[in-house]
């Protein structure tokens, strides 16, 4: 799971959530991972989101962290964390968005565009998208 996340392909993508699922490439690749900069677009019930994301930490079959990037890196990160057990891989995705320090005046900006609604959205989205990607990469395994 953890190389399928790492260095992602539209069509592998696509693939794993047909419409939802829209593109998931990297754009430029770091040094053993870090600084990998990637492209995603996929919709989260009736949002679309579409986000560069650079590659901070990467932990091979354990974590990838990826921070959203504009013009600038943002104080926005996806955590991914996986962990194997007896149902196979398990996946704790989470979204944490905020300045430290005197930037912290800032954070109520961030509800703008992560609102309970979006929260409520991402929350199924990955309690559907994570179970789909297990049973297509098992499919695949099985199949080679």
């Amino acid at each position: 799971m953890f190389n399928f996340l790492i260095n992602p392909t539209d069509r592998e993508y696509q693939k794993w959530w047909p419409g939802t699922h829209l593109e998931f490439h990297t754009l430029r690749h770091g040094k053993h991972n870090i600084g990998n900069v990637i492209w995603m677009d996929e919709r989260v019930g009736s949002y679309r989101v579409k986000m560069i994301g650079v590659v901070v930490e990467a932990d091979p079959g354990r974590k990838i962290v990826w921070q959203m990037k504009k013009a600038i890196r943002l104080p926005v990160r996806l955590f991914l964390e996986l962990e194997d057990d007896a149902a196979g891989v398990s996946v704790v995705h989470t979204i944490r968005a905020g300045f430290a320090g005197p930037g912290r005046v800032l954070d109520s900006l961030f509800r703008i565009f992560f609102s309970e609604q979006f929260e409520k959205a991402m929350d199924e989205h990955a309690r559907i998208e994570f179970p789909r990607l297990g049973d297509m990469l098992l499919s695949e395994k099985s199949v080679a």
